[in-house]
């Protein structure tokens, strides 16, 4: 609503808005200041922008940004304009080419190292480095690697000794020597006495007990058992007992991949209360932020997520579907036609023998039901020789389409190349054979998506969330529809401003505007 010219020159007042169509249009003008207006009974409210005879004026808010909604000790610390995150997809899905646009976007991005061979994740560190080395905003992923302590070690020490600014914990549901040490390698006092991290640690968790380990100093006996190695100094340990593991905590709840599957609004709260706790016990000095992940694919959600208290938030399935994404246009086209019941539970190939199970797509592939049979079978029996022949048959002619024998040759292969280690102890253990097997199916399938296997199409595992849907439901018939358009920061920056406009329909309902529903909706647009 443009402000109307006096014949001097001035602005003039612009009329109330008190029909439906106009609040709705006062209502999106977040950039500008907006009267919460009475009409003449006094009685009835409306909306109104520049200079208003302030009799009228019941109330006033001020301008409202996108860059505004989240903590700003979040944007301080890590250098972005937006409290807006890029999720680490595996397998390298999130890329270092989505990392390089967020970081060029004043926002935050992680590679998705989770699941690649350590070279892989060398190659794309040493990409990074060169591309944004000046820049703190971008970081890479470190996952808890149960099966492969060796290659989590290895990683984070990569990341460390190449000065990657930020790094992602996931998946931990004990602390592990390698993230200690990556939180408290190079820990020093400041000029003014503060303690100095070269390493910002961030730590996805979805759980209360795990989320008090990061919020906590490290344990001493880790601390001195990296001392007594040689891989911490006394002084750098001294400090770790200071301060917290993490100095941020991404809550994670209906997430794809890795997931409990908790509502966030149940579990944000929860583990923001605890953080209050364990700060004011410990007397951290500096404020602990609590982030917002899983089920984010919307304005409302991603507002939503502000409302509860978050600092910032992580968005990870949607940005499957972008421009920059590791995944193939086969992949990125199912996802494209999910809708929030197309998802389903499946194991994880890194937990297996656990039981840990994630969050994929089942709309257009066999993956999760597959992947169950095969989980099904280890857990009743003892060895692939164990296995009765009609269900070997099955298994071997509708999951791994080749027998037993051969997968074997074809995983013994791979893990001659990746830690031979894994082959002594399969030779030796009927049991961890078979689950080397079964988890070469798991781990090709999330290969297929990424390349586009055609042929087995029907097995290819995409980890989704619920988000996805709705985020379908969202940009259906609009300009960010276009697989073109989709890049991720834009899908970033419509999901901000979507938020920013929902927050001051939120406000100015609490005022007492009766706001229509077109308020409370947001059309994805080109922005800049």
């Amino acid at each position: 609503m443009p402000l109307l010219a006096t014949a001097s020159g001035a602005p003039a007042a612009s009329p109330p808005a008190f029909a439906p169509d106009g609040i709705a249009a006062c209502a999106r003008r977040i950039r500008e200041p907006v009267h919460v207006v009475s009409g003449p009974d006094g009685r009835e409210l409306g909306l109104a922008h520049g200079p208003t005879p302030p009799e009228r004026v019941v109330g006033t808010l001020p301008p409202l940004y996108p860059e505004w909604l989240g903590g700003r000790t979040f944007c301080e610390a890590h250098g972005v304009r937006f409290p807006y995150v890029a999720g680490e997809m595996a397998n390298g899905i999130a890329t270092t080419a989505m990392v390089s646009a967020m970081a060029r976007g004043d926002m935050l991005g992680f590679f998705g190292a989770g699941g690649l061979a350590y070279g892989e994740v060398e190659r794309a560190v040493r990409t990074l480095v060169g591309e944004l080395g000046g820049r703190r905003n971008w970081g890479v992923n470190l996952i808890h690697s149960p099966a492969e302590p060796a290659l989590e070690t290895r990683v984070a020490e990569l990341l460390v000794r190449c000065g990657v600014p930020r790094v992602s914990a996931s998946a931990y549901m004990e602390l592990t020597p390698a993230v200690v040490w990556c939180s408290a390698r190079g820990l020093r006092r400041g000029a003014h006495g503060d303690i100095v991290r070269p390493t910002r640690l961030l730590a996805k968790v979805s759980r209360p007990e795990v989320a008090e380990r990061f919020l906590s100093p490290a344990p001493a006996a880790l601390l001195d058992s990296l001392v007594a190695e040689g891989r911490l100094t006394r002084e750098e340990a001294d400090l770790a007992a200071r301060v917290p593991v993490a100095e941020d905590i991404t809550v994670e709840a209906d997430s794809g991949g890795h997931t409990d599957n908790r509502p966030l609004s149940v579990l944000l709260p929860r583990i923001a209360a605890l953080r209050d706790t364990l700060c004011r016990r410990f007397g951290y000095r500096r404020p602990v932020g609590i982030g917002a992940a899983g089920g984010l694919g919307t304005p409302d959600a991603v507002a939503g997520a502000f409302a509860l208290g978050a600092s910032y938030v992580v968005v990870g399935s949607v940005n499957q579907t972008s421009v920059e994404a590791g995944l193939s246009d086969e992949a990125k086209a199912m996802l494209c036609d999910a809708d929030i019941a197309d998802v389903a539970m499946a194991p994880a190939a890194d937990m297996f023998e656990l039981g840990v199970k994630l969050q994929v797509l089942s709309r257009g592939t066999m993956f999760a039901q597959r992947a169950g049979r095969l989980h099904a079978a280890y857990r009743a029996h003892g060895s692939l020789e164990e296995i009765p022949p009609a269900l070997r048959a099955l298994l071997e002619r509708d999951v791994l389409r080749a027998p037993f024998e051969e997968v074997w040759q074809r995983t013994r292969a791979f893990w001659e190349e990746r830690d031979p280690a894994e082959i002594t102890r399969a030779e030796a253990d009927p049991k961890h054979r078979m689950a080397l097997v079964f988890r070469w199916y798991l781990g090709s399938s999330s290969r297929w998506a990424i390349t586009g296997h055609g042929a087995r199409r029907a097995d290819y595992q995409i980890w989704c969330g619920p988000s996805m849907g709705a985020f379908n439901q969202w940009v259906a018939g609009t300009w960010l529809a276009e697989p073109g358009h989709r890049t991720v920061v834009q899908i970033a920056l419509n999901l901000l401003e979507g938020a920013a406009v929902l927050t001051r329909a939120h406000q100015l309902r609490t005022h007492g505007v009766p706001l229509p529903p077109q308020a409370f909706t947001y059309v994805p647009c080109e922005l800049a």
